[in-house]
């Protein structure tokens, strides 16, 4: 099967809408970030216009991505799949705590889905996990078993199997568990989503 072809000419403007909106951006904060028009924008995304060169790096860079990443030159596919042996495991288990990232690290991408084993007593936020979360994160996270606390902003609050959390991801927060047995959650981390 061939890759399609990159996002150029009537591609890119539903593109350039759809990771605007993802990052909930309005076209006056693009235009504000990128240096390009409003007006200029809303032709793009509308595919009523085919930027230069110099105008799709500019938008790019207002998406916080480079070009190839923008015109999906980076990419073999639309499609990419992750086998259970290739999954990028976190740093050396630090006090019981192990993780894996199940999302392959595509350019651009902007939401990342990671597996995390707590032993009994145990508790993310050591000195090998990774630190508090970019401005504007959130995380949501399914307890797939056991039973964990999640300690956020000063609060507690406990998840049974099958619970679902979502939150702010740059407050501190850390999970644990507090069980006699291991604990397992899936986490989805969204990179600077939520508006400040």
């Amino acid at each position: 099967m061939t890759a399609p072809p990159p996002a150029t000419g009537n591609g890119l403007g539903p593109r350039v809408r759809a990771l605007r909106e993802a990052m909930d951006l309005s076209l006056r904060d693009l235009a504000e970030r990128s240096g390009v028009s409003a007006p200029m924008l809303s032709q793009v995304e509308r595919g009523e216009t085919s930027p230069t060169l110099q105008v799709a790096t500019r938008i790019a860079a207002g998406l916080e991505l480079r070009l190839s990443q923008l015109l999906r030159l980076d990419e073999d596919g639309a499609v990419t799949v992750v086998r259970s042996g290739e999954r990028r495991k976190g740093p050396v288990p630090v006090a019981g705590h192990s993780y894996e990232i199940l999302t392959p690290p595509l350019p651009g991408q902007r939401a990342e889905l990671s597996r995390h084993t707590l032993a009994p007593g145990a508790v993310t936020g050591g000195s090998g996990d990774p630190p508090r979360h970019e401005p504007g994160s959130r995380e949501t996270a399914l307890v797939e078993s056991g039973t964990v606390v999640l300690h956020c902003d000063g609060h507690h609050y406990e998840l049974l199997d099958g619970d679902c959390v979502t939150f702010d991801a740059d407050l501190n927060h850390h999970f644990e568990n507090p069980g006699p047995r291991e604990a397992v959650l899936l986490a989805v981390l969204s990179a600077g989503l939520r508006r400040s």
